[in-house]
């Protein structure tokens, strides 16, 4: 049997066009009815679920809240929690000022005593008063203080003066006896704030043999002029 295509070409691409135009539409409103649907779930979501989930959070918050005011003094107990959880910052930046008496005995001649010590940690001063065997070992005391070094954990190698501007501001001799003088002192000078840092491990260096500065900067008031004859028979 044979068989003729009596449709002329015209028609032939009519037809195709007309089927891509309808597997178009057919697409088109799958993706609107698609993205219709997902409209639809985003929209219960946010309006119905979501709403009630925040009803429900509401609730347990102020449910929790009617708990926590049930307990006696809450204030007090917050207000101490916050205190503690500082506790370690301020303890950090605390002066250690206890390491005043390790200091005060390692830089203290034997023959001297030592009757108050005042510390201003605001203006970083320290007056020590006291009273000593004689003046002499008063000097002394004064020279030690300024002649002393410390060093720290952190620079082994570096020395610096803990104390400064060492001034005896006030001393008086109180007779003993027919040739011996008790002396009473007061000493007034500026320490370096990290030699009571918390955080830090400091380490004194006292000279091993006290002198005075006139002692150990001791001018030379008379020398011998090379010019003069000094031969018997000379003038």
């Amino acid at each position: 049997m044979i068989q003729f295509n009596l449709l002329p070409d015209v028609k032939l691409e009519y037809i195709k066009t007309k089927r891509t135009k309808h597997l178009v539409l057919v697409a088109a409103m799958a993706v609107s009815g698609a993205s219709l649907t997902i409209l639809v779930i985003l929209y219960m979501a946010v309006s119905v679920y979501q709403k009630d989930r925040i009803s429900d959070l509401s609730k347990d918050i102020k449910t929790n809240i009617a708990d926590l005011k049930k307990i006696p003094n809450l204030e007090k107990i917050l207000t101490v929690q916050n205190q503690l959880g500082a506790l370690g910052g301020l303890h950090a930046k605390k002066p250690q000022v206890s390491r005043l008496y390790n200091y005060i005995n390692q830089v203290t001649p034997i023959n001297v005593t030592i009757s108050s010590a005042s510390i201003d940690l605001v203006k970083n001063t320290l007056t020590i008063s006291g009273n000593s065997a004689d003046l002499s070992t008063v000097n002394k005391f004064v020279d030690t203080l300024k002649f002393v070094n410390y060093t720290t954990v952190d620079s082994p190698a570096t020395k610096k003066n803990p104390f400064s501007s060492v001034v005896l501001s006030s001393f008086s001799l109180t007779p003993t006896s027919p040739t011996n003088k008790k002396a009473s002192y007061s000493i007034t000078m500026i320490f370096d704030p990290l030699i009571f840092d918390n955080t830090k491990e400091v380490f004194l260096d006292v000279p091993k043999q006290i002198t005075t500065r006139s002692e150990t900067e001791k001018p030379t008031l008379f020398q011998v002029d090379p010019t003069l004859n000094t031969s018997p028979g000379g003038r």
